[in-house]
Order: structure tokens, then C-alpha cells, then sequence
């Protein structure tokens, strides 16, 4: 017996009886494990979508036929199925979405006639009525005899029985192709087609040695299925990209320091890399399922602290300074491997020797032999202030002064601008205070950025700085200022710009 609400509540439960209902159940084979599949290969990639390759043993009839195919995914797409059997040739196709359900049924049923049964709670004695229904829209109105009745959610055990199930509602979503054959017998036929609703990612799982400066990596691919279909004993395969489609991956990033260069020892499939799962496995509907592709130890990896300062900035407050971890995905790092878009969760061992998380980045696909600093957090006891310490006009003179640091675009003056009113100058020496609060001594990646201004002001300099430092590209510059153990370092840099 089948019980559920329906969609309007009027109905507190309908039973479905019959041996009608039993022979139309009775094409699929019985038992929650059960499956109408042969043997199935499913290729899932990035982007929420999957091909599914299923090749059965069928008998074919000679001439025209229907055949059936139950237990494909219920999101199907039809346009993209491709079939193929000896000497058989594909006239036409159907999909019967409409999946056998109590509410299903009943709206089928409309200006049909049913039994309804009802119980008197305090006999226990059952009438039986027979009942026309004449709509479904907002609950359940009957015709029994000349009069016309809602049936009422009142808690009253009420059962509809029908005489026989419509032909397009299935136990299970099933696709049917019409062929035509020029011989009889059973041979393979198989059925390729892309769905939605069955995607992949990948999880990491990295712990983090700072003692000895290396992580161990773990990776885990993520299977989701939300197809209606469980696939059974499947031959899995995930690609990493999403063919046609952006990936439309949102969040926080990882910061990818420098691409890699190398070539992972993986298959590729134009531009993608292929991910084979070693053992076929059941990708149940409705389920996550989680399988090992890496396993990883001792990999050198580093903890970073850093921040980046706008133009002019000046902290009302000291500001922590980002935590992140540094590492390489090349051979000679012990990684060397391409690494799929995901979210990488870092743990560190406390006193005790028990792993604590200690926080978390997402990566995109990733090239072997890349360089990424993944940010965990804020740290708890390094912080930077950055003020404007001093800023003042200077005249076009002292500008000349410095000339010697002037940056041109590409070598050589692109654009000649006459000046329509005089050109101010300015002086500005910004001070950034780090203190470290921590029992030994950091460094701290500092960047200032916001110094190019396009075309009509790219002319700054660089007059003065406490330390070396490394333009990273034209608008911002880095120093990696080392800080004292429980200490305070004030590190200054003077620019002349037009701004």
C-alpha cells in the first residue's frame, strides 16, 4: 500500500490496491536494489552534467518494435540520446517522465471512476463508494451518485482504489525507442545521453607540520546525484572542466602565485584532464559519495603573513595581517600533480598531537608546477597600521630631481599631453607599524598597491625605502619585512607622483 498527502492537503491518504497496479509494476524488477541497467559507464564533469553510456542484452523482434529502457535518469536530456544495436535502426523516441505517485495518479484519473473505501473509526465497519472525479485542482472533488463531494483531510481513513494505471505513469523513469530490425535475437543495445543533475568537486584535506615545514595532502572526490536515477556498478569517470560552459565557481580564492608549468602524469581529453575512479561503484540517487584520488605526504610548504595597502590608506586601528600557506604542486615538491577545482581545508596537530582545523581556500583547476598561497584567516598576533606620515607639494624642480626613477610604459613616452594648468607634485612618505606578538620572529609580505593611474600619471618613484623592494607589477610594489619576536618594526617608504 502507497500513502501520501495531497498536494493540497484535502486528502489525508490514498491507498492504491489492485492487481492492475501489481502488473504494471511487475516490467521492473522488485526490491530497492534492483535495476533494469546493464553494463553502465558515467562521465561526470564540473559543471553539474554527466554522459551516461548503458549498453543492455535485449531481445530484438524482426521488423518494428518498441524497446524499453527503465532507469535511466529522470532528468534525461532526450535531444542528446544516441542508440545503437546490430542491424536495428532508431525510428522514434519517447521519455515518460510522469513517475507513478498517488497525486500523479489521481489527476489521471480525472472523469474516471474509482472506489473509494472509508472506515468508521468506531465499527471499524468499510463502506465502499463508487466515485467520479472531477478535479484535482486545489484538493479532490468526486462525484458519488448525484452529489458532489471534496474529500476532507478530517483524519478519517479514506482508500482510492483504481481500476488500472494510465499507460505513461512508470514505477521508474524509463525511456522507449522505436526501431526497426532486419533479423531477430538478443544482442547488445546501447544508449548514450547527457543529464544534469550528477556533478563532481574535489575536497582536500592538508596537515600542516610547521615544525618540520611540510603538509601532508589528501584529495577526495566529491560525487553528488540528484538525477532520480541510482546508477549501479558504474565504470566512473570525472573530468576536470566544464565543456561549453564557464565554471561559475564564486567565493573566496586561493591566491595563485605563479601558473605551473609542468604536465601532470594524467590523461587529457582536449584541454582537460581525466580522472578515472580505480573500481566501478554504485552512485546512489540522492546520495554523496566521497572517493580517494590523492594521497600526498611531506610536501614543503611554508606559512605566509600578509597584507595589502591601498593608495594613500591610513588605519584608524592596527589591522591583523592575513595567515595563509605557501606551496608548490611540481614534482620536485613532491606534489606534481594537476589539482581539480575544490576547497582545500588545512589542520595543524596542537600539544597534544591531535589535528585541529586551523581553516580553509578554494583553488581552481590548478596546472602541476604552480605556486599557491591559500589564506586560512586573519592572524591572531601579527597586525599592521598604515598611515600617511607626512604628504606635501613639491615644485616642479625637486620633481626633476629625481628623474632618474621615472617609469615608462614600455621603455618610451606613449602619450604626449600639453599641460593646460600647472602640474602638482607630491611627496608622500607612508609609515606601516607591524608589531608580532608571537615568540618568534615572522616576516611579513607588505604590498603597496594603487601606484599606477593610468596613462596620464604612471610617472611615480620610489625615493626611499627601509628595505629593498620587488616591483610586482606597475601599480604595486612588495617588501618582505622581517619583524622581531614580542617586537614593533616601523617601516617607511617615500613616492613622488602627480597624485
Amino acid at each position: 500500500m502507497l500513502g501520501t498527502r495531497t498536494s493540497s492537503g484535502l486528502l489525508s491518504i490514498l491507498a492504491l490496491t489492485g492487481s492492475s497496479l501489481a502488473l504494471a509494476q511487475s516490467s521492473s524488477p522488485a526490491g530497492p536494489d534492483a535495476t533494469s541497467q546493464g553494463d553502465v559507464a558515467v562521465t561526470i564533469y564540473n559543471n553539474n552534467q554527466a554522459l551516461v553510456q548503458d549498453v543492455r542484452q535485449l531481445p530484438i523482434a524482426k521488423g518494428r518494435s518498441r524497446i524499453e529502457f527503465p532507469d535511466v535518469s529522470a532528468q534525461i536530456r532526450p535531444e542528446t540520446l544516441s542508440f545503437a544495436a546490430a542491424d536495428a535502426g532508431i525510428i522514434e523516441q519517447n521519455f515518460d517522465f510522469d513517475l507513478l505517485t498517488p497525486d500523479k495518479l489521481m489527476e489521471k484519473a480525472i472523469g474516471q471512476t474509482i472506489t473509494l473505501i472509508r472506515t468508521n473509526p468506531a465499527t471499524g465497519v468499510e463502506t465502499r463508494d463508487r466515485a467520479t472525479v472531477l478535479s484535482t485542482a486545489g484538493g479532490v472533488v468526486v462525484k458519488i451518485g448525484d452529489h458532489i463531494e471534496v474529500l476532507r483531510d478530517d483524519g478519517l481513513p479514506v482508500r482510492a482504489i483504481f481500476d488500472r494505471v494510465p499507460p505513461n505513469l512508470r514505477a521508474r523513469p524509463t525511456l522507449s525507442v522505436t526501431v526497426n530490425s532486419s533479423r531477430a535475437g538478443t544482442r547488445p543495445a546501447s544508449i548514450r545521453y547527457l543529464t544534469p543533475g550528477l556533478g563532481w568537486s574535489a575536497d582536500y584535506v592538508a596537515l600542516f607540520d610547521e615544525i618540520k615545514g611540510v603538509i601532508d595532502v589528501q584529495g577526495w572526490v566529491t560525487l553528488t546525484n540528484n538525477t532520480g536515477t541510482t546508477f549501479h556498478n558504474a565504470d566512473t569517470m570525472l573530468v576536470a572542466g566544464s565543456p561549453g560552459q564557464g565554471n561559475g565557481r564564486s567565493g573566496s580564492r586561493a591566491t595563485l602565485v605563479r601558473p605551473g608549468t609542468e604536465s601532470a602524469g594524467r590523461e587529457q581529453l582536449g584541454d582537460f584532464y581525466l580522472y578515472p575512479i580505480a573500481a566501478r561503484t554504485t552512485i546512489a540517487n540522492a546520495q554523496t559519495k566521497q572517493v580517494s584520488f590523492l594521497d600526498v605526504q611531506g610536501v614543503p610548504a611554508r606559512r605566509v603573513y600578509a597584507r595589502t595597502v591601498n593608495w594613500l590608506q591610513s588605519d584608524s586601528d592596527p589591522q591583523p595581517v592575513s595567515s595563509a600557506l605557501s606551496f608548490a604542486t611540481s614534482r620536485t615538491a613532491g606534489l606534481g600533480d594537476a589539482l581539480p577545482a575544490g576547497t582545500v581545508r588545512f589542520y595543524q596537530r596542537d600539544s597534544s598531537g591531535t589535528p585541529q582545523f586551523i581553516g580553509e581556500s578554494s583553488i581552481d583547476h590548478t596546472p602541476a608546477g604552480s605556486e599557491l598561497a591559500l589564506r586560512t584567516g586573519s592572524a591572531f598576533d601579527v597586525y599592521l597600521q598604515a598611515e600617511v606620515e607626512k604628504r606635501e607639494k613639491i615644485t616642479g624642480a625637486e620633481w626633476e630631481k629625481s628623474l632618474r626613477y621615472r617609469v615608462i610604459k614600455g621603455g618610451q613616452v606613449v602619450t604626449q599631453v600639453e599641460a593646460e594648468r600647472p602640474v602638482t607634485f607630491y611627496r608622500t612618505t607612508m609609515r606601516y607599524t607591524i608589531t608580532n606578538a608571537k615568540s618568534e620572529a615572522v616576516k611579513v609580505d607588505l604590498v603597496q598597491a594603487g601606484l599606477d593611474r593610468g596613462w596620464w600619471s604612471n610617472d611615480f618613484r620610489i625615493t626611499s625605502e627601509d628595505l629593498p623592494g620587488e616591483q610586482i607589477n606597475l601599480g604595486s610594489r612588495k617588501w618582505e619585512v622581517p619583524v622581531p619576536a614580542k617586537g614593533i618594526r616601523e617601516f617607511r617608504v617615500t613616492y613622488e607622483a602627480r597624485y
